[in-house]
């Protein structure tokens, strides 16, 4: 009579939804009378309601063990007195309640197919049982999910994988195999912060998770923090020692670390071959760390920039980026490369990128630096032009122009045909245009400058190219070529 009153009221508090106080007294139930399936069965209930699943299924497996006909009048939502009817009270309506709770819990825990087996015998016992049919149906479902997510892992369609295991867990909520796999498919997405989220989630329930360390030392490392990440591998190893994907990242981890440094060690040595050999051999390590892999593009890129192979800097600029879109580092140094091989457009694309994200002075200037130098690719090239260095001193400009003016003087060609003679009268001018300003110092440091000529009043398409030549070579008469023989010419003033 005493476990029977501790059951009554353990039913009233169960009514009012406090489920703690409901558990009490189920329990003080069980302890006085430890071997009557209804007070085991209302006890899985509880937990149920508390979302403790692993220690509800230990109950409705007591339940069962006690009596597996374990069946109440169906239609309360209060767990009623044990009820125990003979095959004849069939007309009742019955619910092998104990195993039906065992596959509500086996399916929470994400085991459908244990909870599959629970529905079935309900349905044995009570072929008409609505809530077995539908449950049987939700485990079936959620092992639908299971085998779909296994064979999406495999393609490394990680998002097809959390799409499943969203799914899955809304039928088996307390699945930790589930939340796991979806955590890992997180990270291996990159979306850090969720998957540590699910891990912390787990750890904060089962500290000794060695699924739930290894994501977490998973996350860290994908974000860089390779030692810490390390010390997660480890401590999952600790858990389980066979855990074979937590062995496989901490041997990466090691190695891509002793890597990295050896690699870095060399570039400052200044050995850039052996740092561009060190730096190749980290990125075959694991293709799916994209932050360090960033990394060691930009270092490698680094490298040739120094071996002076700047295609190749860009193009590990550019994978680094590709990783990493806000890698700064490597649009800085893209764009350095960029300039170096007068790319001046991605150049100003680059640094603008920069300059977006992080507005300091430093940047600023070699945005402005860059747009300069655009503005001055997109003029006349008066240093192609004469063939000469931009350093070039004032008699190597007068030498130049000497040999360039005489090379495309109209006269030389008087001969050729008339498309010839045109190409050539055009470049005679740009020849004359191009030794007006760079002999001019004004001009010449306003056009270095990148400055617009015009603003000074001059407009360069204005100069008489004959007149130049005239003046440069001096003598009060003309002058003329001869022909000194075949396809030669000299010059001489009259």
């Amino acid at each position: 009579r005493e476990a029977e009153s501790f059951k009554e009221q353990g039913n009233a508090y169960y009514a009012k939804k406090d489920y703690n106080e409901a558990y009490n007294y189920y329990t003080k139930a069980i302890d006085t009378c430890p071997n009557n399936a209804s007070y085991y069965g209302n006890r899985a209930a509880t937990l149920m309601m508390l979302g403790r699943f692993r220690e509800a299924l230990a109950d409705a497996q007591q339940s069962v063990r006690l009596d597996d006909s374990f069946v109440r009048v169906g239609g309360s939502s209060t767990p009623p007195s044990c009820v125990l009817l003979s095959s004849s009270c069939s007309s009742l309506l019955l619910s092998p309640q104990g195993h039906l709770r065992e596959g509500k819990c086996h399916l929470s825990l994400g085991n459908a197919m244990a909870a599959s087996r629970c529905f079935q015998r309900v349905l044995e016992l009570d072929h008409k049982n609505c809530q077995a049919q539908q449950e049987l149906k939700s485990a079936s479902t959620v092992l639908e999910y299971e085998k779909i997510a296994e064979v999406d892992f495999e393609k490394r369609d990680f998002r097809k994988v959390v799409f499943c295991m969203d799914r899955a867990l809304e039928f088996a909520p307390a699945c930790h195999r589930f939340k796991i796999l979806k955590a890992e498919c997180l990270a291996l997405l990159g979306r850090y912060p969720e998957a540590q989220s699910v891990a912390s989630d787990i750890l904060r329930m089962d500290s000794t998770n060695a699924d739930a360390l290894y994501v977490r030392g998973l996350c860290l490392y994908y974000e860089d923090c390779i030692e810490k990440a390390v010390q997660f591998f480890v401590q999952a190893l600790r858990m389980a020692p066979d855990h074979e994907k937590a062995c496989l990242a901490c041997r990466n981890a090691k190695a891509l670390k002793a890597k990295k440094e050896d690699g870095n060690k060399a570039f400052k040595e200044g050995n850039y071959k052996l740092a561009h050999e060190l730096y190749t051999e980290a990125l075959g390590i694991d293709p799916n760390n994209i932050k360090t892999n960033a990394k060691l593009y930009c270092n490698r890129g680094t490298v040739n920039s120094k071996l002076r192979k700047l295609e190749e800097a860009i193009d590990d600029c550019t994978n680094a980026v590709k990783l990493d879109e806000t890698y700064i580092k490597a649009y800085l140094r893209r764009a350095q490369c960029y300039m170096d091989t007068e790319q001046y457009e991605d150049a100003v694309r680059d640094y603008e990128k920069v300059y977006q994200t992080e507005k300091t002075k430093e940047h600023k200037q070699l945005l402005k630096n860059a747009q300069v130098e655009l503005k001055k690719s997109k003029r006349k090239d008066y240093y192609k032009i004469l063939g000469v260095d931009k350093n070039a001193s004032e008699d190597e400009i007068k030498k130049a122009y000497r040999k360039r003016a005489l090379m495309h003087h109209p006269d030389r060609h008087s001969g050729a045909s008339a498309e010839v003679q045109k190409e050539e009268e055009k470049k005679f001018k740009e020849v004359g245009e191009a030794f007006t300003i760079l002999s001019d110092p004004k001009k010449k440091a306003r056009y270095d400058s990148g400055q617009d000529l015009e603003e000074d009043g001059l407009n360069v398409g204005d100069f008489d190219a004959n007149n130049i030549f005239k003046a440069f070579f001096g003598g009060p008469g003309g002058f003329s070529f001869e022909a000194s023989g075949p396809g030669n010419f000299f010059f001489q003033f009259g």
